[in-house]
């Protein structure tokens, strides 16, 4: 039990800046002490001892602002920040290692008894605050999602949930559309966020860049096999634009930082 509560500990200074000492964990963080509370309310639960289980996360409740219902299962080093508001129903499940923020609700959409009502969490999966995960599906390991997004749909591993509803943005695609703008000189996601009109806007426009800028290689190597093989006219015309404009400064100034 001690070493399960050092651990509990632990993860929080890892993973919150502002914590500074354990004795200020274990006395001033309501998250721990929601996950303390559950871990006995759901002990009780599973020994069909229902009603003072749901008293026990009453008043976990009362004195948290964070409800789990006791049939809910917690894993591993859940760090549960500020909390306040927090609904984890009693089908859900969260994994080894997850982060969840103020406001979230791990919520089910049936009204059938018994059956699974609420989503599971994978392993290290952080939920942003505000965020709703609505239904009996699963998260992926180390996915990510937004700040309140509404998901109502399974999220793969490692992909990032955002909007309402939300849209599942794969790890590659946002990995591949970074390279191709920091070969450009310029990125849109250092300073919009990723489920902005304005951001999505840039999205569609580094890939068109991108591919447009391999077709316009393709031509110059073409042009420079021409003018190799004829001698005396210059294939390529005085007025060309070989030299890159791309104004990183100033789309950065207009978009806003």
């Amino acid at each position: 039990m001690f070493s399960r509560l050092h651990s509990d500990i632990q993860c929080i200074l890892d993973r919150d800046p502002a914590a500074r000492s354990k004795w200020e964990v274990l006395t001033c963080y309501p998250g721990l002490h929601a996950i303390l509370l559950h871990r006995m309310s759901h002990g009780l639960w599973l020994r069909d001892m229902r009603w003072l289980a749901r008293w026990i996360s009453q008043f976990s409740r009362w004195l948290t602002g964070i409800e789990i219902h006791p049939g809910a299962r917690i894993g591993e080093n859940v760090f549960i920040d500020h909390g306040m508001g927090i609904v984890i129903g009693e089908t859900a499940e969260v994994g080894d290692g997850c982060t969840i923020y103020q406001g979230v609700t791990l919520g089910g959409t049936s009204l059938t008894k018994g059956a699974k009502r609420h989503p599971t969490l994978g392993r290290n999966v952080v939920v942003g605050a505000g965020a709703k995960v609505l239904g009996g599906f699963t998260v992926g390991d180390n996915a990510a999602i937004g700040s309140n997004a509404v998901v109502t749909k399974p999220v793969p591993d490692g992909a990032t949930a955002v909007g309402i509803p939300a849209r599942i943005i794969q790890a590659e695609d946002q990995s591949r559309r970074e390279e191709a703008a920091a070969k450009m000189g310029f990125s849109a996601y250092g300073i919009t966020n990723s489920d902005d009109p304005l951001s999505q806007a840039m999205k569609g426009l580094i890939d068109n860049a991108s591919s447009h800028e391999h077709q316009i290689a393709l031509l110059w190597q073409a042009i420079e096999h021409l003018s190799s093989q004829r001698r005396g006219d210059e294939c390529v015309p005085a007025d060309a634009q070989t030299k890159e404009s791309f104004e990183a400064e100033k789309l950065t100034q207009l978009v806003g930082k």
